[in-house]
């Protein structure tokens, strides 16, 4: 406790720090504040009843911030700029040009490829805005518009998706963390009070030992996620002796961290979004006058509506990302020739590209047990929810997951910049 204040009081006596985290503080409530504008022509009756036994649409309010479940102006969500920057991230790895502009080209290759993870935001912004306009009139949430009235709305709607965008990417440059997963994060919490009512009120008193029951396997799996977390493999480094004039330099050792899930949260953001895209577009052609493509929709509908085979999908997906977001975001092959540059080698093993595939071949290994590990705390809620038939614990376990992760690079994020005020 005594560290904690220390710490608290660190925080505040740097003024770079304070000014972050009310910047951060300001712009979050700023979103709350956007999501809580309603759209017009909205059923409320039909929305808590909708939202109440609707699986698919309460894994999209996660991305929504809370935006949907109150149909606000904001209901899209970060959504349309995730699916962005997965299919961005995805050509950095087909297109050698990309993938040269964002691993050595530094800061202003990052910036271009940022940017244009932005400009695709924007159609998509528009395709998913009017395949859930479409997805909300056929549950009878929104009442009849005209087409004037539904064009506004589709306006507004992504206006209120982008606005989100930028208001991430302040968050990130001018606050701390990262703003996009912040805002989600913010989302999460702000709904937990609803969704303990909602448990509340479908509480029963014969279920209590299964009540327990998921609180204990909660307990652990978030024990485990942090732990998980943590964890990392520290690959000794040692330092060439070199003699500058009259004096030695170098000879000391350190060692390069990797961690054992180095890819946090991301995998579980990317597979969400991923399946939460062909749904809405099933659902938008549900209604179509071909037949061919009512067809598709209602087969790849009834595929997402069994349990465990979209369980199994939501696995392979999340096991797929954790190695796709590792291999996007760590570079055996620069540390490596960052360390001959610095004079600097592995122990036992040869400068150069022996170093990148000994630091690959790590990687490689400590991402395996990472991935499974993340995969199966994703897929517990829905085998949870399959076993008890309580349609919270699907959304309120990935939730808890997304807010324990951010949690954690949060604090660290602080810790990081009290260091660098020590220092």
């Amino acid at each position: 406790m005594e560290i904690f204040f220390t710490k608290l009081k660190l925080i505040f006596a740097d003024r770079n720090l304070s000014r972050r985290l009310l910047f951060l503080i300001l712009i979050l409530a700023l979103t709350r504040l956007g999501s809580a504008i309603p759209m017009p022509g909205i059923d409320r009756l039909q929305l808590a009843r909708v939202f109440a036994g609707d699986q698919f649409l309460g894994f999209l309010d996660i991305f929504a911030g809370g935006g949907l479940s109150s149909l606000s102006i904001m209901m899209l969500g970060v959504g349309p700029f995730i699916t962005a920057s997965i299919i961005i991230q995805l050509l950095t790895l087909i297109f050698p040009a990309i993938k040269q502009l964002y691993h050595e080209e530094g800061e202003a290759g990052r910036r271009k490829v940022a940017q244009y993870s932005r400009l695709l935001t924007i159609p998509l912004a528009v395709f998913q805005s009017v395949g859930l306009m479409v997805l909300l009139q056929s549950r009878g949430l929104v009442l009849s518009l005209t087409s004037f009235e539904k064009v506004t709305s589709i306006i507004v709607v992504v206006a209120g998706s982008i606005l989100l965008m930028w208001l991430g990417e302040l968050i990130s440059e001018y606050g701390i963390g990262n703003g996009v997963s912040l805002i989600i994060f913010a989302g999460i919490v702000a709904q937990l009070p609803s969704l303990l009512s909602q448990l509340a009120v479908t509480f029963d008193v014969s279920q209590i030992p299964l009540y327990l029951a998921f609180v204990v396997i909660a307990l652990v799996a978030l024990a485990l996620v942090v732990f998980i977390t943590e964890a990392e493999r520290p690959i000794p480094i040692t330092y060439a002796k070199r003699m500058r004039g009259m004096k030695m330099y170098g000879g000391m050792s350190t060692y390069l961290p990797i961690r054992v899930n180095n890819a946090g949260v991301m995998p579980i953001i990317f597979a969400l979004s991923i399946l939460l895209f062909p749904q809405m577009v099933a659902n938008f052609l549900t209604n179509s006058s071909i037949p061919i493509l009512q067809v598709i929709s209602t087969s790849l509908l009834s595929f997402m509506n069994q349990t465990w085979l979209y369980g199994s999908f939501y696995f392979l997906l999340v096991f797929v990302f954790t190695y796709f977001y590792s291999a996007v975001t760590f570079d055996p092959e620069a540390i490596a020739t960052n360390l001959q540059k610095n004079g600097a080698f592995i122990p036992g093993v040869r400068p150069g590209k022996s170093t990148a595939i000994y630091i690959s071949t790590i990687l490689t290994r400590l991402t395996l047990v990472g991935a499974l590990f993340l995969g199966l705390i994703a897929l517990l809620p829905i085998v949870l929810r399959a076993l008890t038939d309580i349609s919270a614990l699907a959304i309120g376990g990935t939730s808890l997951l997304i807010v324990v992760s951010v949690a954690l690079d949060f604090v660290k994020q602080i810790e990081a910049q009290i260091t660098m005020r020590e220092y």
